[in-house]
């Protein structure tokens, strides 16, 4: 990750965010190129501290509901602007937020896989259930491995050809941990799809989480890279694409496999 600090505004980099003095009482500091100020997220985040404390204060007391109120709505700047696509609330997240003082990349990398193949399973599970289309009857073993192999071939191909058009394109082909650690940390739409069971949404909403994603994806890789906006786009559609190739091919593949390995009894039963 970044080892200096960015202004949100403009990309430069910057010494320092804020000046604090004592708590509560600090100092944001303005960017030397643009001369606007270098975050203003970093605000939200003092006072999201702030209040963190008081309630644990209060927790001894008494319960204040006012106190977390503002706490839910500081963190509802900076998601709401993220969801937005701004990209000044990327540069806040992945230059001042996520860096080399503040995380390990290694680690963070590991558990962002993690949940990124977790939140894939899920999105192929939801599918799966609203496919009403197969008649094959599969155990529940061997309709988790089918998912579990479609999940982890369609990510492989995704790494691959995400690669492969960094290099084409010469977007950030040197910086491959870090832009992947980007991709991993933009594609956080992936939790809305959590809310489609209970809303009972459409199939169509799980597609269009994945057009988000795909944007989300374009606008971190920009914000990384210092590129032109067709390019990262024209990376992430490369690589999503080949995903969604990879998924049906897999998919498809391994039903029919399954399929005949579970009428293989009731053959030789007859036979």
């Amino acid at each position: 990750m970044a080892k200096e600090k960015r202004c949100v505004e403009c990309g430069h980099k910057v010494k320092s965010l804020l000046i604090q003095y004592s708590p509560g009482n600090f100092r944001l500091m303005k960017c030397e190129n643009c001369n606007e100020v270098a975050d203003e997220y970093i605000e939200c985040e003092l006072m999201v501290c702030l209040l963190n404390i008081q309630l644990m204060i209060f927790c001894f007391v008494g319960f204040h509901q006012n106190l977390i109120f503002l706490l839910f709505s500081f963190y509802q700047i900076i998601f709401i602007d993220l969801i937005l696509h701004k990209t000044k609330a990327y540069r806040h997240l992945l230059y001042n937020v996520f860096t080399q003082e503040t995380v390990y990349v290694q680690h963070l990398l590991w558990k962002l896989v993690l949940a990124y193949l977790l939140l894939d399973t899920y999105r192929s599970l939801l599918l799966r259930r609203t496919n009403d289309e197969s008649s094959v009857p599969i155990s529940f073993v061997l309709a988790s491995l089918e998912v579990l192999v479609n999940v982890l071939s369609a990510n492989f191909a995704f790494v691959l050809s995400f690669a492969l058009a960094s290099k084409i394109i010469s977007i950030g082909a040197s910086r491959g941990k870090e832009i992947l650690l980007g991709i991993f940390i933009s594609s956080y739409i992936k939790i809305f799809l959590f809310a489609m069971p209970v809303w009972e949404f459409p199939v169509s909403v799980i597609f269009i989480v994945d057009m988000l994603v795909l944007t989300s994806n374009a606008v971190a890789l920009k914000v990384m890279t210092e590129s032109t906006t067709s390019r990262c786009l024209a990376a992430c559609f490369m690589a999503h694409s080949i995903k969604f190739l990879a998924d049906q091919i897999s998919g498809s593949r391994s039903l029919k496999h399954l399929g005949s390995v579970m009428y293989l009894p009731f053959i030789f039963k007859n036979v």
